[in-house]
């Protein structure tokens, strides 16, 4: 009998002017990027969230915390694949992965197809069992507002 774990992450940053906006490993055309001590990739760092909590591994600070000298600046992708390699070494694959971004704007349509092949390769899975999808606030809360940008993430291990 299989065994299949289920996880669910959430991250949020604030965002600034002239910084850059990663978002699922895809540089997004913004005059805001996030806040934060890595490359501010808010949807891999719930993404992380979501593997490591699916097989009760804590969360992404337990294993790259901000505190380190070695992440400051580090590209999410790199952090997603050491997830995806601790993820392996105990047995499971990713069955599928769903994310949901909340951002006012820029509009992501244009990026989501990018976001879900990058994912895809990076956790090793098809692109079929990778879902993003966007959403804003409808100008509510401090997404709505412009001042920050959060993500929710669930996957299926097996």
């Amino acid at each position: 009998m299989e065994r299949f774990r289920i996880g669910n992450g959430y991250d949020v940053h604030a965002l600034a002017a002239g910084l850059p906006l990663v978002l699922g490993g895809v540089r997004i055309v913004s005059p805001v990027g996030c806040v934060a001590h890595s490359d501010g990739d808010v949807a891999i760092h719930a993404l992380c969230d979501a593997l490591l909590g699916a097989l009760a591994l804590g969360d992404i600070g337990k294993h790259f915390p901000d505190s380190s000298e070695e992440f400051r600046g580090i590209d999410s992708r790199i952090l997603l694949e050491r997830t995806m390699a601790m993820i392996r070494e105990r047995g499971y694959a990713v069955g599928n992965a769903d994310i949901t971004i909340a951002l006012q704007k820029p509009k992501l349509a244009p990026y989501i197809m990018e976001m879900r092949e990058v994912l895809a390769s990076l956790m090793g899975t098809d692109i079929s069992c990778v879902s993003v999808k966007a959403t804003t606030t409808e100008h509510l809360g401090f997404v709505g507002r412009g001042e920050g940008c959060e993500v929710y993430a669930t996957v299926l291990l097996y």
